[in-house]
């Protein structure tokens, strides 16, 4: 039998990250939907994630994305975050908005661009001293579109060269975690298109590389539950960018389009022991709110990963474990699903209550006003919005 009371332990130390850009308008290719009340500088972006670990109790840091949340000073912006009751965790690169990486940025033949990405890495290495940040967040776009573009291996030998001046820029305690993506916007080719490209990239480098694993970022089928557990076994899990996806890379809701999903994933996490902090393992939001309100969207997310979460962690392990050494397909399967088709809302509103919390989050968020005052406050000057 599970015992609850450690579920509930658990469940209070966990620690959700939320990121920047999803407070600012946001939308598709085809088009962002502005809304009333959004930021507009980034210490309100702060302020607003500051909101969400209010109501949650379990949102104590937020990610930040340069040059999209730049200051003049990063310092302050740091002791912004600390005096609203959050830190900064995250610090996410931008090399793939500049019209110099059209044809890709550490990966693109020029040697002058190159150059100049690899120069934003490190700048945002610097920020990460500043702000007291231990992780830095990189994706690339880099890729071709065309068979016979550029050189396949040259651009993974330019990918090389660059990871491994990143790596040597960072401190003892900090890393840096390594996304990938199957397509968009390179569509032949991304230069790092799965988690084994990422992997192996990450593994020759050292402990201070790991592999984050976006949990849209994959082909229609992929198990990633599966892809979790393996880096999980190998060490090189540095942390997750939750949100859901129908079709691609959709930036949905976490759990939105498949709960039983992040059920899977979450019971693999905990399994694996990266629910323990020790592992480093870190959970961030990575979505795009483009039609749901923002701050009650987060909320929505966090929420939905902590019932993932409570569910995995009140599946009956001896049970599993004996169903399983057994050969018993069903009876695992039944001790599986037993945990996945709890109602873990009654024992998280007990919980938030434990913790002087309301126990319903977005209910204690509309009933503050901070939306209809912050609409008031911020009706004049330019809302920020995705690339801003």
């Amino acid at each position: 039998m599970t015992d609850i009371s450690a579920v509930k332990d658990a469940l209070r130390r966990q620690h959700i990250e939320t990121p920047s850009w999803a407070y600012g308008n946001s939308g598709t290719r085809f088009k962002v939907f502005a809304q009333a009340g959004v930021p507009r500088t980034p210490q309100e972006k702060i302020d607003d994630a500051a909101q969400v670990h209010r109501y949650t109790g379990v949102a104590p840091s937020v990610a930040i994305h340069i040059p999209w949340d730049a200051v003049d000073d990063y310092a302050a912006l740091a002791a912004h975050a600390r005096d609203k009751g959050v830190r900064i965790g995250a610090v996410n690169t931008n090399v793939f908005q500049d019209d110099d990486y059209m044809l890709g940025s550490v990966t693109n033949p020029d040697p002058a661009i190159r150059k100049k990405a690899l120069g934003h890495l490190l700048a945002c290495v610097d920020i990460m001293d500043e702000v007291g940040s231990n992780d830095l967040k990189l994706w690339f776009s880099d890729g071709t579109n065309y068979p016979g573009q550029d050189d396949l291996r040259a651009r993974q030998d330019r990918m090389a060269e660059a990871l491994a001046a990143v790596y040597e820029r960072l401190g003892d305690d900090q890393r840096f975690l390594l996304e990938y993506k199957l397509f968009e916007p390179a569509f032949y080719a991304t230069d790092l298109p799965d988690w084994g490209t990422s992997y192996a990239h990450c593994l020759k480098l050292g402990p201070k590389a790991q592999v984050v694993v976006d949990t849209g970022h994959h082909a229609p089928g992929t198990n990633i539950e599966f892809i979790v557990a393996f880096l999980l076994r190998e060490g090189k899990l540095g942390g997750f960018d939750f949100n859901s996806r129908f079709y691609a890379d959709d930036d949905l809701m976490v759990g939105a389009a498949d709960p039983f999903q992040l059920f899977r994933i979450m019971h693999e996490v905990v399994r694996g022991g990266g629910y323990d902090p020790a592992t480093g393992v870190a959970f961030m939001l990575d979505q795009c709110h483009n039609i749901e309100p923002k701050i009650q969207g987060q909320i929505r997310s966090v929420m939905n990963v902590q019932e993932a979460t409570a569910k995995a962690l009140l599946v009956d392990v001896d049970a599993l474990r004996a169903a399983q050494n057994a050969g018993d397909v069903l009876g695992a399967n039944a001790v599986y699903m037993d945990a996945y088709n709890t109602d873990v809302r009654p024992l998280l509103a007990e919980l938030r209550e434990e913790m002087g919390l309301h126990a319903d989050p977005i209910a204690a968020y509309r009933a503050s006003g901070y939306l209809e005052r912050v609409i008031d406050e911020r009706k004049d000057g330019q809302a920020a919005g995705w690339g801003a």
